[in-house]
């Protein structure tokens, strides 16, 4: 069976594109995905059969092989990491809340103050 990626496919509509390890472009439709899935992510490895089809190459009996690694998984940043930031936005906002108040500015002190806290 060849097998391939998805190259992009709409789960609203329930079709889209698999391109083959052999650079063939198969179309995907929601019918021939495995029981139970309901949404394909691009870039899903796929093992699947080829049947030909009125407009060309057509997906049959596919089996998904490996799902791609979620990006925002990738780019977050570690709770350690996280904890320094958040560490350091509290005390800026607790030195500067004391100057705050409704429809007033604070102080060109307050200022200066906050902006040394951060620096």
């Amino acid at each position: 069976m060849p097998t391939g990626k998805v190259k992009w496919f709409d789960n609203d509509k329930g079709f889209g594109f698999l391109t083959s390890d052999e650079g063939q472009e198969v179309f995907l439709h929601a019918n021939a995905l495995p029981a139970g899935v309901k949404e394909i992510k691009v870039g899903t490895r796929m093992e699947f059969g080829v049947a030909d089809g009125k407009k060309g190459a057509q997906a049959l009996s596919v089996r998904i092989l490996d799902t791609p690694p979620s990006v925002a998984k990738a780019t977050r940043k570690s709770a350690g990491d996280m904890a320094v930031i958040v560490e350091d936005l509290i005390k800026l906002l607790e030195n500067t809340a004391n100057g705050l108040q409704k429809g007033k500015y604070p102080d060109n002190l307050v200022r200066l103050k906050s902006l040394q806290c951060s620096a």
